[in-house]
Formats: C-alpha cells, structure tokens, sequence
C-alpha cells in the first residue's frame, strides 16, 4: 500500500497536498482506491464553492459501491481535475498524480494540524 510521507491524511481516506502554499490539492489514497475497486464515475465540485473541513464535495462511484469524498480543510475549490469525467479511472492507476480529484485555496491553514500524519495512517489501514 503506498501512503506517500510528504501528504496529510483524513479518517475518512482521502490526502491532502500542502506542499504550494495556500493551495493544496486532494484526492482518495490508495487503499480507498483499491477498496472500492475500478473506479466508473468521479462526481467533482464546482470551482468557486466554499466549502467547510469535513464538508461532502464530491462523488466517486465504482461497480461496487459509491462514496462520498469530503473537503480535509476548510476553502474555496480553484480547480477541478477535468480529466476524471472521460476517464475515472485515472484515480485508479495513479491516486496520488493523475488521479487527484481538486484543488482548493486554503482558508485556515490551522486545519492542517487535526488530519494524520502518514504514519498514523499508515497504522489506521493496517
């Protein structure tokens, strides 16, 4: 199972890149991809909506179950991985590249302290 040591990590599966400043970027780890099996449909939020830490702002459906994916800081959504409505699958092949889900402008970067280290999650999955 990759859990990359430079993302943050919620309870809930989901990573977070804080690595350029103000914006960061999300997406499902590995494990939740590989939960969830082929990834068919990927539902992304809109560009410009606020939404609050823990907030559902999209939508990933498999052939074996849909999940809701929620926002790990509170911000604004600036992008939107465009790639995933032809090809869902990208989160699939690459969960920590390709396959990000979106992007958002930070609000608090105080947020950042409550998600988990790669460590504790790493024990969360095993």
């Amino acid at each position: 199972m990759n859990v990359p040591d430079h993302l943050k990590y919620t309870e809930s599966h989901e990573w977070i890149n804080a690595d350029n400043g103000e914006i960061v970027t999300v997406g499902i780890t590995d494990y939740a991809q590989l939960e969830m099996t082929e990834l068919v449909y990927v539902e992304l939020p809109e560009v410009g909506r606020s939404v609050g830490q823990g907030e559902d702002v999209a939508v990933v459906e498999s052939v074996k179950s849909a999940s809701d994916i929620y926002a790990p800081v509170a911000g604004e959504i600036v992008e939107v991985n465009e790639g995933l409505a032809d090809n869902p699958s990208l989160v699939n092949e690459s969960p920590f590249d390709n396959g990000w889900l979106f992007k958002l402008k930070i609000e608090n970067t105080g947020d950042l302290d409550a998600l988990l280290a790669p460590n504790a999650y790493k024990e969360k999955i095993s």
